[in-house]
């Protein structure tokens, strides 16, 4: 017969442990404990066990000596990602799981209700206090171990503990998807990114090309993770296109090439190009990364990141009266549905025509001799 303990915790809130124990021929062959915020669901919990318990081997496959979720993360990142490289976000998070509390964890143990107190916990203060969109992508990423751990493994996962946690939370509130950014730098925004980096050019000329990077991404649309990969025999010059390598996409990422049409602003920024290693843009994405977000709050510009420089890139075609089909074949967006964040336009027309910074990043090239007076917007 299981019992029941209640005690205070230090918020004067009252905790109830529910404590199975099983003795045959006057030993203990199994006992287990869960502890509860009310005594109800405690002796709910007590009798569903011990109705579990009572089936033919239940007893010996509960004894079995479990493994922690954070041995099955580790396992997790160390095969799959011989397999499939995993994105950095996804990789951060899990490591991340692994060193809470969950992580210490049986999979027998792990259930809807220790998902459901782990993200409350996420959210306190204690555990970092995210925004519900975080406690979302945790459950999401760990949901993907849960998957294939059972299958894959043959760990005790119940299959019901992410699903009926994520019930639970949605009617709470608790998580929800990744808020879509809108952030688009403005014409004075880059002014001062581009005069910054030029400046930088003179004194450092080994640099990383930071102009060349900014108006690459601009008028290509580009990740950054994609522009540091693209190599001089992934174009096409016949159909003016580039092969963009392993794309990011939710369902694929590795493996994923995707020709992709770049208009005659990132063509000749291309072409503008010294051939000295294999690597158009031979420079680490992180490094370019840093180098811009180092600079916006020595400009004054807030909340800006080299990815917004995709988005300006992808509205700004659609500003142009530019077509679906047209765009995605510059984007690589496969649907309409994800074409359309881009459309909160902020006017007609091609507001980078004839930019003067175009300009200096093609200067003392064949291309900048020619392209100087050139309207971009009509088909060369």
């Amino acid at each position: 017969m299981g019992t029941i303990t209640a005690r205070k915790r230090k918020d004067n809130s009252t905790a109830y442990t529910a404590q199975i124990r099983i003795n045959r021929d006057g030993k203990t062959v199994y006992q287990e404990s869960q502890t509860f915020d009310r005594k109800q669901v405690a002796q709910a919990w007590i009798k569903r066990r011990e109705t579990e318990l009572a089936q033919p081997g239940a007893i010996e496959r509960a004894n079995r000596k479990g493994v922690t979720i954070k041995k099955m993360i580790e396992q997790y990142l160390d095969e799959y990602e011989k397999i499939r490289p995993l994105g950095k976000t996804k990789s951060a998070t899990l490591s991340a799981i692994k060193e809470t509390w969950l992580g210490e964890l049986d999979d027998a143990a792990l259930n809807s209700q220790k998902l459901v107190e782990y993200a409350q916990w996420r959210m306190s203060e204690e555990g970092g206090g995210v925004q519900a969109q975080t406690v979302g992508n945790d459950l999401s990423h760990l949901g993907a171990v849960l998957s294939v751990a059972r299958p894959a493994w043959g760990y005790e996962v119940d299959p019901h503990a992410m699903p009926d946690a994520r019930k639970v939370l949605r009617k709470l509130g608790m998580v929800s998807k990744s808020k879509e950014r809108n952030r688009r730098p403005t014409l004075d925004e880059l002014d001062k990114l581009m005069g910054h980096f030029f400046e930088m050019q003179k004194r450092r000329p080994d640099s990383i090309h930071m102009p060349k990077m900014i108006a690459f991404a601009l008028f290509s649309t580009r990740r950054q993770e994609e522009i540091t990969r693209i190599r001089w025999d992934d174009l096409d010059c016949t159909r003016q296109a580039v092969l963009v390598r392993d794309m990011k996409n939710p369902g694929q990422k590795i493996g994923n090439d995707v020709w992709c049409h770049l208009p005659d602003e990132a063509w000749a920024i291309l072409q503008s190009m010294p051939k000295i290693e294999r690597e158009i843009f031979p420079y680490n994405a992180k490094s370019v990364s840093a180098s811009f977000t180092r600079a916006c709050p020595l400009l004054g510009i807030e909340d800006l990141h080299f990815h917004d420089l995709r988005h300006e890139g992808v509205s700004r075609l659609f500003e142009m009266d530019w077509d679906i089909p047209r765009v995605s074949s510059v984007s690589g967006h496969r649907d309409w549905n994800s074409l359309r964040r881009y459309t909160h336009l902020r006017g007609r027309g091609d507001k980078f025509l004839l930019w003067r910074w175009l300009v200096k990043v093609l200067e003392g090239t064949d291309e900048g001799a020619k392209r100087k007076d050139v309207d971009f917007e009509k088909p060369s």
